[in-house]
This record gives C-alpha cells, structure tokens and sequence, in this order.
C-alpha cells in the first residue's frame, strides 16, 4: 500500500471509524423498549456470529447457542422479542454510519483531484485543447435520470433524518446528534402501506430540489469560470429526467393522471426553488433598476406557487428576460456587484426551465400491441384483422389510420391509459415547455414493428406528425434484442415516414440500452460486452444513415444491474463509440449514496462529465481495443455465457432462490409502488423483475449476478492457452479493468459461511456448491490477474467502507437466515404455527437493514 493509500485511510478512519464508535455508544441512551441491555447484547451477538461462522456453525446454531450462552431467554416470545430490538438498533447504526459518510465527503474524496472539472481544467490548460473543449461542450451534456426502481427502504421522514444528522456530525454537534439518534429511536422504519407512484416522485423531488438544483448551479459557475468562453449560453450541460409517475411498464398503478400531477408537482418544484432564490437575491441586490426587477419577478412566480386556482401565466422567457436586464445594469451601473449571483440564477434557469425534470414516459412493446388489437376489434380505423396481418402491412395499417381514437371507446383501463398517456405529453408539453415530457421509451423492443406502433398510436392519439414533438426510444435488454438492434434500426433508417420524423427531431436517435434484464438473461460479461458491440454496431450504423446517436444506459446500483464505478465505464468506451452525450438511469439507493448530498451529487456529476469530456479531447490508444482483443473479449463472453446458462437453465435455479432468499417477500416489502413480477402466475425468470432478482441474491450474500462465469471463462481460455492474451488485455483495456473491478466489488459483499449449511442439503446443495465453486475460481482467475493478495486491495477506503457496513449487517442476515429457515421447516412440516406471521415480519424487517446497509453499491 502506498503513502497516499495510507492517508486516505487514516482520514477515513478519523472521520468515519472513530466516529462511528463514539457516536454509537450514544445508541444506549435511545428511547427503545427495554433498551438497556440491547447494544451491549447486540455488540455480544456479532462477536457470536463471527465465531460461529469460522466454526461453521448455521444461523440457526449460532442463534440457539448464543441465547443460551448468553442470556436468560428461554421462551420463544422473549426471543424473538430481542432479535426484533437487535433489528430495530442495527438498523439505526447503518443510518448514522450513512450520515458519517455524507459528512465527512469533502474529507475523503478530493474536490479537486482527479476526474473533477479542476483537474480537467490543468488538463485542458497542459495540452492547450481549448478549442476542442468548446466544440465538444457545443452540444455534450449529461442526462442523469432518476428511475422509480425502489431499492432503499427508507421512508422520507427517515432521509429527513439522516439529512439533518449529517450536518449536525459536520459542525461535531454533539448534543444535536444525540438529539437526532432519539428521534430515530422513535420514528418507523417500515412502511405499513405500498406507496403511490406519485409519493415515489414527491420522495425523489426532494433530492431534484435540495440537492441537484445546488450542485447543477455549482458546477455551471464552476465551469463559467473556468472556461469562460467554451460554455454555452443556451445550451444546457446538465439535464435531469424522471421516471416515477411515467414509467408504466408492469406498474398497473401509474395512470395519465398520475403522470399529470407528477409533472405539475415538479413544475411547483422548480418554481419554488426559483422563488427561494429571488427572494435571496432581494436582499442583496438593493439597487436602483435591480430591486424593481426582482420585486416584479418574485410576485409573479409567488402567483404561480401559492395562489389557488391561479392560472399558470409565467415561462422560461418571463423568467430570464428581467434577469438578463438586472446582469446587464448590474455591469452597467454596479460595477458588477452580486453579479456571480444573478449569473447563477440564470443557469439554473436555463437547465431546468418550468420543467425541472423531463418525465419521460415508458411502457412495454406488448402492451401496444395489445391496445392496437384491442382499437382494431372496437373502431374503423384499423383493419379488424389487424393482428393477422404482416409487420409491412401493420405499418401501412398505421400509417393510413383515417381518425383519431377516443380512449373511452376502449374496455380496458390499460388500453385507454395508452392512448391517454400520449394525450398528456401533449398537455404537459404545453404547461411545462416541451422538455417537460418528451420521450417516449419502449421496453422489450424487439422489432422495428415495435417502434412503428408507437408512431401510430401516437398520431391515432391526436398528435399530427409534423408537431409530433417526441422522441421514440427503443429499449435493448436481452442478448437476443442487443444482437438483433442494429438490424432493429436500419430497418427504421430505411422507412421514409420514420426518417422524416427523425429530421424533425434534429436527426437524432436515442436508443436505450439496459444492464438489469441483460445481466438476468445472459450474466455478467455477456450482457456487458453485448452491450459494447451493441454500441459499436450502432454507431457506426447511424454515422451510415448520416444520424447521430444518442445512448441512454438504464444503469442500477450493484455491477449485477450495471453499476459499479460508472465514470470509469463512460471513460473506457471507445472512440468507436457515439459519446455525444452520457444518458444514464440513477437507481434506488444510489440517488442516497453517490447523489445524496451536494458535495457528494457534484462531485459524481463533474466525474461523469470528465469522462464524457476527456473521451473527445484525449482518447487515449487503450480505449480501443484491436481486432484480436475483440475476439477475446467475444469468447470470454460465450463461455461466460454457457457457464452461466447452465446454471440459469438447472431446474431448480429459482426455485432455490425462492427457498433461500427472501425474495418471495419483496412484494410484500411496500418499499415500492411496482408489482415484484411483471405478470401474476408461476414464478419465471423472464418475468421477474431485477430489483428483487438481484436484491435476493444480495441478502443471501452470493451475489451471482456480478460475477458468474468469469472464473468459467478465464480458466476455459487458459486451458486453451490464452492466459498470456487475458493478460496482455487486462493491462491495455480499461473498459477490461473496469468490468473486472466491478466484479471485485460484488464478490468482496459475498459471505458464503451465512448460507454453507445448504451445502449438504439433500435438494439444493448441488446448486450452493456450484455457485460457490464459481465464487472461489472467479476470485482466484481475478486476484491473479490484479497481482493483489485479497480483493480490492487497491481500494482500501472503499473496502473499509464495505467491510464495515458487512460488521453492521452481519447480525441481520444472521436473524434473516434464522428466521427463513423456521419458517421452511414450519411448511414442509406443514405445521400451523401461530408464530408465522411474526416469522414473516422478522424477514422483511432484516431486508430494511440490509438492503440499506448495501448503500454503497455504486
């Protein structure tokens, strides 16, 4: 380890470790029931677990032993009475080990240092590639979308908490905390009721207001006054998009009213945060031909915000106009006083708009086709034997539909909210300005016919095509879809009705590409490098049809739904490779880790604009990869494959999921508004949603999704004489490195020993063994190629971050495991036991603390 290493690591000790440690005694003190025997059993507990675990004891020994080692419990009721304290403390350490980590963030990551615009700056400066920053940053931006995939089971009360927590921990506030840790103490963690989609989007706007509107500001300043002339006036650098309250696919709950209020909440949101500004502004800028201004704006946005019934009246314009006017007398008369602040303000506007987030709107391809059928059954715009008919002569169906339709003309609600959704871009097109619900994106696209229904089901909507001011976004997930997209697309390019719509979209296609159903359906290194050549292949298609395209990554939390460090993904892709823009969906707990607070979300948005930047100023020779490292990676990715699709493909792969995991409970969780399957029934694969398919496989500790196949590929290859190649590419490729160290991380949060005693289990205990069997060869395959003696050993703050979190959580997976296998053996006794339900309570409470424990999964 390095000096540097070491550095980093007593500062995070100083001011993450040791504090936890002191502020955790303060826990005794907390107003729990029967509290004061609680943290110091608990600390007991986890000391229990450890041993237990190198004794290869089960959780249920380990739980056993301890209440008869160490306690005087001896009925089942004051058992589980403790288990459910030990619960309700840990989950409060992981809060206040969450808030040390947002307070101490400019403490232990450089603000300045590498991959930040400063560091940017003194490369721009070094290479003096000025005028390629400002071509580039002509039309470059980042799009950070926030998703309604719920992976943090925190309910707002308790981010208000934590929010507040870190800033009491940042002045060393003693009193305030202890203060704070009480209130904990006495808010719940639990949901009692699934939340709507609109409180999911109620929840995510306070981050758009409280954090990404401050840290946008900062980071346009910053880069105003770096590169005073490579900036652009108009156009806008960051972009943020919504998805809670528009993504309808497999979410019966989300309507076109809900997507309507959504969009007005954000509105609302927009024009409060302008209005808290101006107001700040007042008391500044008290000058002559200022204050009038500002005076006269404030009135105007007061009427938008708080008088009820008022008419929206105010736009982009109304708001940068007397704001343009106070800069130019603030120049002119001041001697440019507050300037930098009315300059701020500006910015803000002209990133957010009266929008703030564009909603984009999103349902699944079978769903369209669905309500097609359905209008060809009911109306006389489409031939009655629509669903018989060829792709060719659908379209034509569609291209020559003689009317519009009424949505009340259709049975189904599904159906009516299809066409209704569309109706409501258009409306809130009108309110919010067109970036306020301009995309349209289709789950599941498999065919061009796909996009094309789209298309029509827009103009059968009401819209015309020359004002069909929408982009249509094809969404890739699958293997199969990845492979097949470029044939997807020329097909597109090729229709003249399409392409002309494309013109007046500025001749931009942005195309969707997912990590979640990809990693379910073909593993690790196949869905990622499928995704790779997607990209190339596309690319180069587009540049064919004269296009540009633009990629949107659905990108989760875990490297299993295409997490990870995400700069450096954005920073391996080649030159092959569109890089107009980065497009990337922030999911669940990852909105709280990376983007959390403002030093944090400026931070994680500048590294994505360095990547995204230095791509075009600096292409370095190892983000291309040769003809025969393609082929490399290529066969990596096939044995990977197989590998992985023996496993998918054993008959019992989910069923063992379902028996030792809690996933059966992440429907019952109320964590989010979205059904955990797709569609009622037997469970499958195919429908099962990723969230609870990569959350199980977290809280079992296995973690297969980010890792299976990798030892299989490496080792076949090496028996095939490759090593030296595997080699040779892991030194030259970052896009290489940064799979591999993505695949560190998630098999650094495995911990076999919780579930070894399924080893010898007469049903499952093939499967465990050959799961772990592949956790020890991929790990070995990746220490070898790293050199390093233990995982992310070249990472040591962000493993004593993970290891220290792994402390916290120990004792819940214990109680989880405990309590999952009760109740298996409760079932196939097919016992009727009173305790069930409890039982029951017990797991999903667990899920809470772990789930969150994992925050730091990006």
């Amino acid at each position: 380890m390095d000096g540097s290493s070491n550095t980093a690591l007593q500062t995070y000790d100083k001011h993450v470790g040791l504090k936890f440690q002191l502020y955790n005694s303060l826990f005794t003190a907390l107003p729990f029931h029967r509290v004061e025997k609680t943290g110091v059993l608990l600390s007991i507990f986890l000391l229990h677990c450890e041993e237990g675990f190198a004794k290869e004891l089960s959780p249920a020994e380990i739980i056993t032993t301890f209440f008869s080692q160490y306690t005087p419990y001896r009925t089942e009721q004051e058992q589980t009475d403790l288990l459910f304290r030990f619960v309700q403390y840990a989950e409060r350490q992981v809060v206040l080990f969450d808030a040390l980590e947002d307070a101490s963030f400019r403490e232990t990551h450089d603000m300045a240092g590498a991959g930040t615009l400063k560091h940017l700056q003194a490369e721009v400066e070094q290479t003096q590639t000025q005028e390629q920053l400002r071509e580039k940053l002509k039309d470059f931006s980042v799009r950070l979308v926030l998703t309604a995939h719920p992976t943090q089971f925190y309910p707002s009360e308790v981010l208000g908490i934590i929010n507040d927590l870190s800033k009491a921990l940042v002045s060393d506030n003693t009193a305030q905390v202890n203060s704070y840790l009480r209130q904990l103490g006495k808010t719940p963690f639990f949901k009692s009721e699934k939340p709507s989609p609109y409180d999911e989007a109620v929840s995510l706007i306070w981050y758009l207001e409280n954090v990404f509107y401050q840290a946008a500001g900062q980071i346009m300043t910053s880069l105003k006054n770096q590169f005073p002339e490579a900036v652009p006036e108009q156009h806008p650098l960051i972009r943020l998009g919504f998805w809670p309250g528009g993504d309808r696919d497999g979410n019966p709950f989300v309507t076109a009213d809900i997507t309507l209020r959504v969009a007005e909440a954000l509105r609302g949101a927009i024009i409060k945060s302008y209005y808290q500004d101006v107001r700040k502004l007042k008391r500044r800028l008290t000058f002559k031909g200022v204050l009038n201004e500002l005076v006269a704006l404030e009135a105007k946005l007061y009427n938008n915000l708080f008088l009820p019934g008022y008419k929206a009246d105010i736009s982009k314009e109304d708001l940068l106009a007397p704001l343009h006017k106070i800069k130019e007398t603030l120049i002119r008369d001041h001697n440019s006083l507050f300037l930098p602040l009315a300059e701020n303000l500006i910015r803000k506007v002209e990133l957010f708009g009266l929008y703030f987030a564009s909603l984009d709107v999103r349902q699944d391809s079978s769903a369209h086709t669905e309500v097609l059928e359905a209008i060809a059954a009911t109306a006389q715009v489409l031939p009655q034997n629509y669903a018989q008919l060829t792709a060719e002569e659908k379209i034509n169906a569609l291209l020559t539909a003689p009317a519009t339709v009424d949505p009340a003309s259709l049975e189904s609600e599904l159906h009516q909210d299809t066409l209704q959704s569309m109706q409501a871009m258009k409306t809130i097109q009108a309110i919010n300005g067109e970036e306020g619900s301009h995309r349209y994106i289709i789950s599941h696209s498999t065919s061009a016919l796909d996009v094309m229904e789209v298309y029509g089901l827009f103009l059968l909507s009401g819209w015309q095509p020359e004002a069909l001011t929408v982009d249509i976004v094809p969404l890739f997930e699958t293997i199969d879809d990845l492979q097949n997209a470029p044939e997807v697309m020329e097909a597109l390019y090729r229709s003249p009705v399409y392409r002309q719509h494309l013109h007046r979209r500025r001749n931009i296609q942005t195309i969707m590409l997912g990590f979640s159903d990809g990693t379910k359906d073909g593993g690790y290194l196949m869905s990622n490098w499928s995704i790779y050549k997607a990209k190339e292949e596309l690319t180069r298609l587009a540049q064919q049809y004269d296009l540009q395209v633009v990629f949107f990554d659905g990108r989760g939390g875990p490297p299993a739904r295409g997490g990870g460090r995400t700069h450096q993904f954005y920073a391996s892709m080649g030159p092959k490779i569109a890089s107009k823009e980065i497009q990337l969906t922030i999911q669940g707990q990852t909105i709280s880790s990376n983007f959390g607070t403002t030093d944090a979300a400026q931070y994680n948005m500048e590294q994505l604009m360095h990547a995204g930047i230095r791509n075009a100023l600096f292409t370095a020779r190892e983000t291309t990869l040769s003809e025969a490292e393609e082929q490399l990676m290529q066969r990596l990715a096939e044995v990977s494959y197989q590998a992985y699709n023996t496993l998918k493909n054993h008959p019992d792969f989910l069923e063992y999921l379902n028996y030792a995991s809690p996933l059966r409970y992440y429907a019952e969780a109320n964590i989010g508004s979205r059904p955990a399957k797709r569609k009622p029934g037997k469970l499958n694969l195919n429908d099962l949603r990723a969230v609870p398919y990569v959350g199980s496989w977290s809280q079992l500790k296995q973690n297969l999704p980010g890792y299976y196949g990798v030892g299989a590929a490496m080792e076949k290859l090496e028996a095939e004489g490759q090593w030296e190649a595997i080699e040779k590419l892991y030194q030259r490729s970052l896009f290489f490195r940064t799979l591999l160290g993505n695949s560190e991380m998630a098999m650094t949060k495995c911990f076999f020993p919780l579930t070894a005693f399924l080893a010898k289990h007469p049903h499952y205990g093939p499967l465990w063994n050959m799961i772990h069997q592949e956790f020890e060869r991929s790990k070995r395959y990746v220490l070898r190629l790293t050199g390093n003696a233990h995982l992310m050993a070249d990472k040591p703050v962000n493993l004593l971050s993970i290891q220290m979190r792994q402390r916290i959580e120990l004792p819940l997976l214990t109680i989880q495991q405990f309590a999952l296998t009760n109740i298996r053996e409760m079932e196939e006794q097919e016992k009727e036991v009173t305790n069930k339900p409890v039982l029951e309570k017990l797991v999903m409470r667990c899920s809470f603390g772990i789930i969150n424990a994992e925050r730091n999964s990006a």
